[in-house]
């Protein structure tokens, strides 16, 4: 909201409040016996039910329309509008309204106002009257149904209005708040009928004991049905996110699913998650601000060192409600404006693996509730990420070659044969392959050894793997050979390419870590290979078909002809 709408609802309230209140004092003036301890009376009452609300979709439902109906009709409007106006300073106050939304005061007062204004006006237009008998003037009755339709109409009118006008909320306006209090107005109007006419009766005070006590009593039992069935809710949903979680098998696609679906379950502006590293400290890994994926950058914490270290050393869950709790404590990745923190350890085989730390810039945004949900889903993501790094780890060792840790021929096979499809569908240009063989390996085995062979092995992929990074794929093709798939990339390149490796791998000398020299220094083998190349559609128009090409190229242009040089297939 902005602070000119602000400044209009305080303006608002200053015109027609105080005003209001004044001018209906002098038409509708109150009794003028009107007994004060028993005014003070219902006045507690309706204190009482308004400090015990239901938050439904974020908005407060007190069940106070029937004692202020007892109230109209027994001291009139005037009567009526201040301790509705007292109830609703006390609603607020209960609901802890934070300094930003100090507005909703004024608002509330305003609307309540008006509400009882213009419900009480038809109820005298109509010819009622308050302090009647129902029973000696039935008309009394049907008048104040009408009232209490007005009071409800007028109500929701103006909620309406609020959220579409002021707020500028997009619908629906009929949720779960509106069918609550429209559930709860048909219940609590009729006892409010009862309680007057209790009242008028020789009971006198003692109407609020017999039926005040018992009606405080439904609000409670209201609000706690309502929350056992908001947690049933959450309940159900966790469930549903949990098996989604399972069915992730990336890690990665585990960690974004939970943290959004966390975020779409609370009201949450900050969001983060942090791994334990060798037992030894937590490093931030995810963070959302707002709804954004932000780059994880903070210092790792020690066990018990801010926030997400606390929970970690301790292995509980903390909730704080306002950064006055916290603020001693601040691991500093927390930004400034945030007020109340959840934090839950991530658990696995009674391990703490990692804290996620929630964060609302509002005070008390998360409920106790919430935190034994997030607890329980916590306990879903540490399984769904166990299994998924399980699942990526297992197909890392059927895809990778366990020497070199390039890409083995499986893997290769079937990415050149998906690339080879993009190729006849127009989703690629061009399909180059360079199969590289180094040149008289076996003499190098026989020469310093198997072991100093895998050695040049594994720093020839390591030169590959930089050389290539990002423009095409490196895979180890067999025993000496390595295979290089390039997409969308012309045979002329392709060939400058092998010769500039061809170059890096004959003038670069390769060093075995296992064997020394006579100085007792690190031995230096110089190596040569031989490369083939060839690209699709020019030279090939099946997958295999490139494969056996390159690989013509490479024995018939490359080794026959001397070995330490690139040759292109040619048909």
């Amino acid at each position: 909201m902005t602070p000119m709408i602000k400044k209009s609802i305080w303006f608002s309230w200053l015109l027609f409040v105080p005003v209001g209140l004044w001018v209906t004092y002098q038409v509708y003036p109150p009794p003028s016996n009107l007994p004060v301890w028993e005014v003070f009376a219902f006045l507690l009452l309706m204190v009482v039910v308004a400090a015990m609300p239901m938050v439904v979709n974020n908005t407060p439902i007190f069940l106070i329309q029937w004692v202020s109906l007892a109230v109209f009709l027994t001291y009139g409007i005037f009567v009526e509008m201040v301790l509705m106006q007292i109830s609703v300073l006390i609603l607020l106050m209960r609901l802890r309204v934070q300094k930003s939304d100090i507005y909703r005061f004024p608002l509330n007062s305003l609307m309540f106002f008006i509400v009882s204004l213009g419900s009480g006006l038809i109820f005298y237009a109509l010819g009622g009257t308050h302090g009647a008998h129902l029973a000696d003037d039935p008309y009394t009755y049907i008048l104040g149904t009408v009232y209490g339709i007005s009071n409800y109409g007028v109500n929701t009118l103006f909620l309406i209005l609020l959220q579409a006008v002021v707020l500028k909320l997009k619908g629906p306006y009929f949720g779960k708040d509106f069918i609550w209090e429209t559930v709860t107005t048909l219940i609590t109007f009729p006892v409010g009928f009862i309680l007057y006419e209790l009242y008028q009766s020789e009971m006198g005070l003692y109407s609020l004991l017999f039926v005040g006590i018992p009606f405080a009593s439904l609000s409670i039992i209201l609000s706690l049905y309502y929350s056992s069935g908001k947690v049933n809710h959450f309940l159900q949903s966790a469930a549903e996110i949990g098996h989604q979680l399972a069915e992730r098998l990336k890690s990665d696609d585990v960690l974004d699913l939970f943290v959004q679906k966390v975020i779409e379950m609370l009201p949450v502006d900050y969001a983060y998650i942090l791994d334990v590293v060798d037992d030894k400290e937590l490093k931030l890994i995810h963070k959302v601000e707002f709804g954004e994926m932000m780059e994880p950058v903070a210092d790792p914490l020690g066990k018990g060192k801010g926030i997400s270290g606390l929970v970690w050393e301790e292995k509980k869950p903390v909730l704080f409600h306002s950064k006055k709790q916290w603020k001693h404590i601040n691991s500093g990745y927390i930004p400034a404006g945030a007020e109340s923190i959840l934090g839950v350890p991530i658990v696995r085989n009674n391990q703490v693996i990692g804290v996620l730390v929630l964060a609302a810039n509002k005070k008390r945004a998360f409920e106790k509730s919430q935190l034994m949900i997030i607890d329980i889903l916590c306990s879903h993501f540490a399984i769904a990420v166990e299994n998924a790094r399980h699942h990526e780890k297992t197909k890392e060792y059927s895809e990778r070659c366990a020497l070199t840790g390039l890409y083995n021929y499986r893997y290769f096979e079937n990415m050149l044969t998906a690339e080879f499809e993009k190729l006849q569908f127009g989703h690629r240009d061009l399909l180059s392959l360079i199969l590289l063989d180094i040149d008289h390996f076996k003499s190098v085995n026989d020469t310093y050894g198997h072991q100093s062979g895998n050695e040049i092995l594994i720093e020839l992929a390591e030169r590959l793997r930089k050389r290539i990074g990002s423009m095409g794929t490196v895979a180890r093709y067999g025993g000496e050979e390595f295979v290089i798939l390039l997409p969308d990339m012309m045979k002329g390149d392709a060939l400058k390419l092998a010769e500039q490796i061809r170059l890096m791998i004959a003038n670069e000398p390769f060093t075995l870590l296992q064997s020394m020299d006579e100085e007792g220094k690190q031995l230096l083998v110089n190596i040569t290979a031989s490369i083939g190349v060839a690209t699709a559609p020019q030279d090939a128009d099946d997958s295999l078909a490139l494969i056996r090409h390159a690989d013509r190229a490479l024995y018939v242009g490359a080794k026959r002809s001397g070995r330490n040089r690139v040759a292109e297939y040619v048909k």
